[in-house]
Order: C-alpha cells, then structure tokens, then sequence
C-alpha cells in the first residue's frame, strides 16, 4: 500500500485553518446500516470531528445501501460538486468504499455474482480513474460476512472466497494508482471467526455496534487517516 505521504497521487490543500471537506462514498458500510447508537464508523467520524474546541474536518457521508461499483460511479461527480459548500469550491478529499454488494451471488448459493468480475474489474478502475481525476482518493476495504447467515433478503448469497477475489481486485487496483487501500477483510479475517462473528449483526452481512467501533479504530490507526488527522501544512 502506498503511503499517503509517498504517493505522489494523493496531495491535500488545506483550507479554513487546516480544514478539509471529505466525502464519503459507498453502500451500506458507509451509511452505516446496523449501528443504531452510532450510525456506523463514518458517522461516528464525523461526530469526533465535530468535538469543539478544535474541530477537524467536515465529513459528508454519502453512503447508499444495496449501491455497487457502477451505482457509485454513475453518482460520483453529481455528489462531488454538491458538497463544496462555498462558491467555487469542491472536496478535497474522496473516501471510497464499495464493492461487497458487486460480489453476492444471486437466486442460489452458486449463481451467477451480481456483477460478473470481469466487469467488475473494468467498473472499479474505472470509478478509481474517475475518482482521481476529481481530487484525492482514499479507499476502505468490506467486511467478511457469515456465511452460515445466507442468504440475505432470500435471494443474495454472500461468500468469503467471492468477497477475497473481489477485494484483492479492487486492492490491486488502488495499488496500481497509488490510492491507500485499508483492508479491513483481512484484518478481520485474521482476528479469528469468532471475534469477527461477534461483530456482525444477525444478518451475517453487516456490522453491528460493536463491529462499527471496531471498524473506526481500524480507520483511526491506519496510517493513511493518521497523517490527514495531522496534516499540518497545505500541499499543491
């Protein structure tokens, strides 16, 4: 993973006394779905950044439940340029994660992925490239699922080895353009299935309160949130 302070790719302007306006963009992780103390790991950002007397930077959470890859892409731009607040002004900073919807499979536990992977792979460098072109970008990994809780809503079924093989694309691309990627499925994974189990709601699909927390801490330690947490000095 590129560093952020390495990538030549990811370069802040800072305004407002060292203030940033991110957005985030995504499905379920990022809107939060199951965290009804917290409203899930953005949220919870946005609450710490909010904390006077010294605030840090605005975060828009802009995450839509059920959206894939293409749903994000086709909405990126329209949500960018409406979160400048002030004349003239746009984000200076993307926050990407999705893709977990792309990989359930549909109807039956060995039918086809919701996006096929081949057109996955063609739509997340694609949201990548365009994401860039509008300003930083930086890019949270999915969570494992429990397999023994599909299927979801009946009809999507969600597995770890489809999670691993999309995931790594998206990881793989983002390395490729030098965008720091969290991978937050091996983390988890690596945390042993009962630590993570712990962490999911009864859907078996997404963090509960707990996972939340746990996801934020993940993001907080990382050093990619760390160098913008503390970022001191406007970069062009």
């Amino acid at each position: 993973m590129a560093a952020l302070a390495d990538s030549t790719s990811f370069r802040l302007r800072l305004v407002n006394n060292n203030s940033l306006k991110v957005v985030a963009l995504g499905d379920s992780l990022v809107y939060g779905f199951g965290d009804h103390e917290g409203g899930g790991w953005v949220e919870r950002l946005r609450r710490q950044w909010m904390m006077p007397p010294n605030p840090g930077h605005v975060l828009y959470n802009l995450g839509v439940r059920g959206d894939r890859t293409q749903q994000v892409s086709q909405r990126l731009e329209d949500e960018f340029r409406n979160r400048g607040e002030l004349r003239n002004r746009v984000p200076d900073l993307i926050i990407l994660s999705v893709g977990v919807n792309d990989s359930a499979r549909l109807a039956r536990a060995n039918g086809r992925n919701y996006t096929d992977f081949a057109n996955f792979e063609r739509e997340i460098d694609a949201l990548l490239a365009r994401a860039q072109q509008l300003c930083p970008v930086l890019f949270v990994g999915m969570v494992p699922v429990n397999e023994e809780k599909m299927p979801f809503l009946d009809c999507f079924y969600y597995n770890l080895a489809d999670q691993y093989r999309y995931k790594e694309a998206t990881k793989q691309a983002c390395q490729a353009r030098e965008i720091p990627y969290l991978d937050i499925f091996d983390l988890w994974m690596g945390r042993g299935s009962q630590w993570m189990r712990s962490r999911l709601t009864e859907d078996g699909l997404h963090p509960n309160i707990l996972g939340y927390q746990s996801l934020l801490e993940d993001v907080l330690n990382w050093e990619a949130m760390q160098q913008l947490m503390s970022a001191k000095i406007v970069t062009i």
